[in-house]
């Protein structure tokens, strides 16, 4: 097999013990032909593997990060991580096997929770990974089987170099959903495919329950809601509705049972039910976490998701 040249971009306000865990991995990499190019605000020391190049970008969002590491990689694939990110050991090897087949720009796979992860995090990442969260975009979390995507978060995505070029990079100030408008140019407009492989998979620390994970979600939840109107072709799916069904069904169920019959509150009871059959888990204490969780998640995204398609600009525009 021939092994074609990839550079690992790294996007990263500063140094931090995620990142140093992320390059440690990225070093023990199962694969012959790879550089690691770290792009902090400030310069961040010197590493001794010639393998790293630290490139400090001044105080810039992580689109602008990526495409500065872009102008700047040697390599014919281009590999991006989050810092908080970090490898499996055949991560490169697997992932070039897809580029086999000319007509897949990208290759993606899930970022699955590390199991060392504390119980607040290893909960946030629990939430993440059920079904009544995350639906049909489950894969992203968990490995599940080989398929197409026309849209995945760039903490674990792989794209031609000549492809990303070609449509200008990243080229955007949103920041979450860059990967989406970075997707939308390579599946609508350059007609190529993205495949999600699972075995291309990296371990991604998550934030803890439940102020740092719900701020993530409602800020995922306003950018998917927006790009609802200005992005449909990605954007302007059924799954990503289901949130905000959800609570405006139960409010509708409330004012019902406040005017018509309490009846309308085994609405609320059924949805309580529901959630807490897919939070069981092995580790009891847990439990409540993965409940409580799922339940803010619903309805951090269901408003946050309305109030992005209310919204006449976001603060990037």
């Amino acid at each position: 097999m021939t092994f074609p040249s990839v550079s690992i971009i790294i996007a990263v306000k500063r140094n931090n013990p995620f990142l140093e865990e992320s390059i440690a991995n990225c070093l023990k990499l199962d694969y012959p032909f790879y550089e690691i190019i770290v792009l902090p605000d400030d310069m961040i020391g010197v590493y001794n593997d010639t393998r790293i190049k630290v490139i400090p970008t001044g105080n810039t969002l992580p689109a602008a990060k990526r495409d500065i590491g872009a102008e700047n990689a040697s390599g014919e694939i281009l590999a991006f991580l989050d810092d908080d990110t970090y490898p499996v050991a055949e991560w490169l090897k697997q992932a070039v096997l897809n580029f086999k087949d000319d007509s897949i720009a990208c290759v993606a796979g899930p970022a699955v929770t590390p199991p060392s992860e504390p119980l607040l995090n290893k909960a946030s990442g629990l939430v993440f990974e059920s079904f009544i969260v995350s639906g049909p975009a489950r894969f992203r979390y968990v490995p599940l089987k080989k398929r197409f995507t026309d849209d995945f978060p760039s903490c674990n995505f792989f794209i031609r170099k000549d492809v990303f070029q070609k449509i200008g990079g990243f080229k955007t100030k949103f920041w979450p959903g860059e990967d989406t408008i970075l997707c939308l140019e390579v599946v609508h407009n350059l007609k190529k495919k993205i495949i999600y492989d699972p075995l291309v998979l990296v371990y991604h620390h998550r934030r803890s329950l439940f102020v740092k994970h719900l701020r993530q979600v409602a800020s995922y939840a306003l950018h998917r809601g927006y790009f609802l109107k200005r992005y449909p072709k990605t954007s302007l799916k059924l799954g990503y509705f289901a949130p905000s069904a959800i609570v405006l069904g139960l409010l509708i169920s409330l004012l019902a049972a406040i005017a018509l019959s309490s009846k309308f509150l085994y609405i609320w009871l059924a949805y309580f039910l529901i959630v807490l059959v897919f939070s069981l888990n092995k580790d009891i204490r847990l439990l409540f976490y993965i409940f409580a969780g799922t339940i803010l998640t619903h309805f951090t995204y269901g408003i946050n998701f309305i109030k992005g398609i209310l919204a006449g600009k976001l603060k990037e525009e």
